[in-house]
């Protein structure tokens, strides 16, 4: 049987953080590929703040090019807004019968698993490929099914990103060259008002 691994999120830009981790599961857990889900609406996000999904799409497309273990997924474009894992994860177990999904999350994401619609059904179900993120630990008050990544604590954020790209800062290795060039191109986030987190 075929093991995905869903990495959700909004990708608002993806960065070598995500690429870093994604690469890190594929090499050191028992997973077949990695599949990064974007999120159209996250339910913990403000929508506004959003790159326009197809934008989201292409970047992480371009950061993708030659990989052939890591693919983008849009399945939660086609669903109900906003985004609930257990729904996509339905929809994706529906299509894929013989495939075994798992979920990878930072451990800041784990510890408000509780908060997640029909977290009781996802935690029986699935298994998560936990990473840390610095001064989060990880809290498994669930019995969740976990195997903690002990890959590289990397603290880069999309958030960030964005503050540096409206500020007229350079944002250079943050993100590979592909996605500068292409955010750079098509002037993304210049009018992106927020602070860093």
């Amino acid at each position: 049987m075929k093991t995905i691994c869903l990495y959700f999120g909004s990708f608002n830009p993806i960065h070598n953080g995500h690429l870093i981790i994604a690469n890190h599961i594929l090499q050191f857990e028992e997973v077949n590929e990695v599949w990064f889900v974007v999120s159209p609406q996250n339910p913990f996000k403000k929508e506004h703040k959003l790159l326009n999904f197809n934008h989201r799409v292409d970047l992480i497309k371009t950061a993708l090019e030659g990989e052939h273990k890591m693919k983008v997924c849009t399945v939660e474009n086609k669903l109900p807004k906003p985004s609930f894992t257990i729904n996509t994860l339905t929809y994706l177990k529906e299509k894929h019968p013989k495939t075994k999904f798992v979920i990878a999350m930072g451990s800041d994401g784990f510890q408000n698993l509780d908060k997640w619609k029909n977290a009781n059904i996802l935690i029986s179900a699935y298994s998560f490929i936990v990473y840390k993120r610095p001064g989060f630990d990880i809290k498994n008050e669930w019995g969740a099914n976990i195997k903690i990544s002990d890959g590289p604590q990397l603290f880069i954020s999309s958030t960030h990103i964005r503050y540096l790209i409206k500020n007229k800062k350079s944002f250079r290795y943050l993100v590979p060259d592909v996605v500068k060039e292409l955010i750079e191109i098509n002037g993304y986030y210049h009018s992106e008002l927020e602070n860093p987190a």
